[in-house]
């Protein structure tokens, strides 16, 4: 029996395990949920050793690593696979047609928080893994390292990833937890945004007022966020912090015009969205819009009262928390350096300003030319009958870059959720063809890659 047909045969087995996990809330975000990190971190780890790996939770300051690995021979190459087991929150619980982790399936698709958003694609590694091992067709080495805080900044894998070079030498990382463009047009990432995340805090008088009495005399701290917020993109949708795109990456007319053979049908995606038109910056296609370009947008805004009711209060404070995606060369301390010099600037006299950046990481861009990249599209070739196209995808791994520059290797984004997945929303889901095909192709990816290395 070879790999794929072993996986055949036991992918009810796999799904099944695979919904116990999505039953566990690992959120990583939130204290209460603690326990239960570690608890899927457990399983993770008890997962891999019953696949034939040997298995150790490493732990840090936050929530543990799980780190495997098996050896077969140290003079083969080796594969380490990067992924993590906690989730976003769940919230807002009431706009979950189902509870987030009480997974679900319907309509062929798996629905749980973390179903594809890592879980649902980490885990396709270690059945691809166990399905390799128990057809002795495993013919390079494989390294596990799947941690618990990637959803909160992996604020404690740099110092796991450098204190652990040796431990963690290998030939290639292979990362899922990116997306393809459709389940007909396969596709690998070979290039992220970076991200600059923080928070504005605004403060207007020492306490809330009642607005009657101080309404029109005394600034509105949420009137004023708002206003400086607008202030931050022109009519263009060009971002107006000075200084912002001194090191934005120009892509020629012939490179954009390679990222606009892959498929895209506009109607299609404002259909989805159940939006009327797009909005973005001028001069760039919807696909260079996220995938090539730095963006600035708000991910919360909160203040004031906003209870059953009416409450006429002028607040004292109001908050807003902000991302930015950043393109090669933008580096996330020095944009998160411009955005506060620049807000405090624009802030008047009435108003405080306090600037708390919380996490980001680098832009990316990933080489077609490795043998690694070769054994991917081979993989994809071989499980879907065409070649995957190179795209670049609008989201943000941080640790690619610390893997570059502390590893020295490119990771292969070997991803296989769609946009249409609802990641870090309600209903988030993971189709059962993306699973099972995932498994089939990282199975292929192994084979490919020992023959390219030898």
């Amino acid at each position: 029996m070879d790999p794929i047909q072993h996986f055949e045969a036991n992918k009810e087995n796999y799904l099944n395990e695979l919904l116990d996990l999505l039953r566990i809330p690992s959120v990583s975000a939130d204290s209460k949920f603690k326990g239960d990190v570690r608890q899927a971190a457990e399983f993770v780890k008890s997962k891999l050793e019953a696949a034939g790996a040997n298995a150790e939770l490493v732990e840090t300051p936050g929530h543990p690593i799980v780190y495997g690995e098996k050896i077969i021979d140290p003079s083969l190459p080796t594969v380490l696979v990067y992924g993590h087991y906690d989730v976003q929150p769940a919230d807002p619980y009431e706009l979950w047609d189902s509870p987030p982790f009480e997974p679900v399936i319907k309509d062929e698709r798996i629905y749980a928080r973390g179903a594809c958003d890592d879980k649902g694609q980490m885990y396709m590694h270690i059945k691809a893994f166990q399905s390799l091992m128990e057809t002795d067709s495993l013919k390079c080495n494989a390294k596990f390292m799947i941690e618990g805080e990637e959803e909160v900044g992996s604020s404690h894998l740099e110092d796991f990833v450098k204190s652990n070079k040796e431990k963690l030498k290998a030939d290639v990382i292979l990362i899922s937890d990116t997306s393809i463009i459709s389940n007909d047009t396969p596709s690998i990432t070979v290039g992220l945004r970076g991200l600059s995340y923080l928070e504005v805090e605004v403060t207007g008088p020492n306490r809330d007022l009642h607005s009657g009495v101080y309404g029109g005399a005394v600034a509105n701290p949420i009137n004023t966020l708002c206003q400086m917020i607008s202030s931050l993109q022109d009519a263009d949708g060009k971002i107006t912090i000075p200084g912002f795109y001194d090191k934005v990456e120009e892509l020629s007319q012939e490179q954009r015009a390679e990222m606009a053979k892959a498929p895209f049908d506009l109607d299609e995606y404002k259909k989805d969205l159940k939006i009327d038109d797009i909005k973005g910056e001028a001069g760039f296609s919807t696909i260079e819009r996220t995938g090539i370009r730095p963006t600035l947008d708000v991910n919360g805004i909160w203040g004031g009262y906003i209870g059953e009711g009416a409450k006429t209060v002028l607040p004292s404070k109001a908050y807003a928390k902000i991302s930015m995606r950043l393109v090669p060369h933008q580096v996330s301390d020095e944009i998160t350096e411009l955005f506060e010099k620049h807000f405090k600037a624009i802030a008047p006299d009435s108003v405080k300003v306090k600037v708390t950046p919380h996490h980001g990481g680098e832009p990316a861009v990933i080489s077609t030319e490795s043998a690694a990249y070769q054994a991917a599209s081979k993989a994809f070739e071989e499980s879907w009958g065409k070649t995957p196209i190179p795209t670049r995808e609008g989201g943000s791994i941080p640790i690619v870059a610390l893997f570059q520059q502390e590893l020295e290797l490119d990771p292969i984004l070997m991803g296989f959720g769609l946009d249409s997945d609802a990641i870090h929303s309600p209903n988030e889901s993971y189709g059962l063809f993306n699973f099972y095909k995932g498994i089939e192709t990282i199975c292929h990816f192994y084979r490919f890659f020992s023959e390219l290395e030898r």
